[in-house]
């Protein structure tokens, strides 16, 4: 069967940030500050940090990632989701209708956010030339080999295709302990699709 590999990059929780609540949580004006690159070009780790509340706790030392985007946006992992008392649904980023909301507290404000929270779903980026190599398209669904003693498949992998993205395939860290992967691990993107 045909397949290719893609390396693997495991997500922790983290939010994206609109630049208006940047400046209500950081300050006015405030810009991110970068810590480090991420897989995906023009991404960034940033030094800041917010604390989500939820219903039944709250998660500190989240992690916000740059830049800035027109949508706040928390990404979690189904465990976080226990922790804190939220329910959201599994989504492809950006796909924010009917997603619940909650609060994000910062050293200099607080925001309620009415709708953002999502489990990302896995997914892999790619660019408009590996889509054509691979004959994919975006939005199709592929199947991931994953080898060793955690082994399995990973079923209903969206494909996300942009000319700005370099190939990744993303999890959760949910899905990365479960499977055993570590970040960087090729893995066989199996080309039957997934329907």
């Amino acid at each position: 069967m045909a397949s290719f590999k893609v390396p693997v990059g495991i997500s922790n929780r983290h939010i994206h940030l609109s630049q208006e609540h940047i400046e209500i949580l950081f300050g006015a004006g405030y810009t991110l500050t970068k810590m480090k690159d991420l897989s995906q070009p023009g991404q960034f780790a940033s030094e800041e940090t917010v604390t989500l509340i939820g219903p039944k706790g709250s998660l500190p030392g989240v992690r916000v990632l740059g830049p800035a985007r027109k949508a706040s946006q928390v990404e979690l992992t189904g465990t976080d989701t226990f922790k804190i008392g939220v329910k959201p649904p599994v989504r492809d980023s950006g796909k924010l209708d009917d997603t619940p909301g909650i609060d994000v507290e910062g050293p200099n404000g607080r925001v309620h956010m009415d709708q953002g929270v999502i489990v990302a779903a896995r997914h892999i980026h790619m660019t408009p030339q590996d889509a054509t190599k691979y004959s994919l398209k975006d939005g199709d669904h592929v199947r991931v080999v994953v080898p060793g003693p955690r082994g399995g498949v990973l079923e209903q992998v969206l494909v996300r295709v942009n000319p700005e993205y370099a190939l990744d395939l993303h999890v959760d860290t949910d899905e990365g302990n479960a499977f055993g992967l570590f970040n960087g691990q090729q893995l066989d993107v199996l080309l039957d699709l997934w329907v």
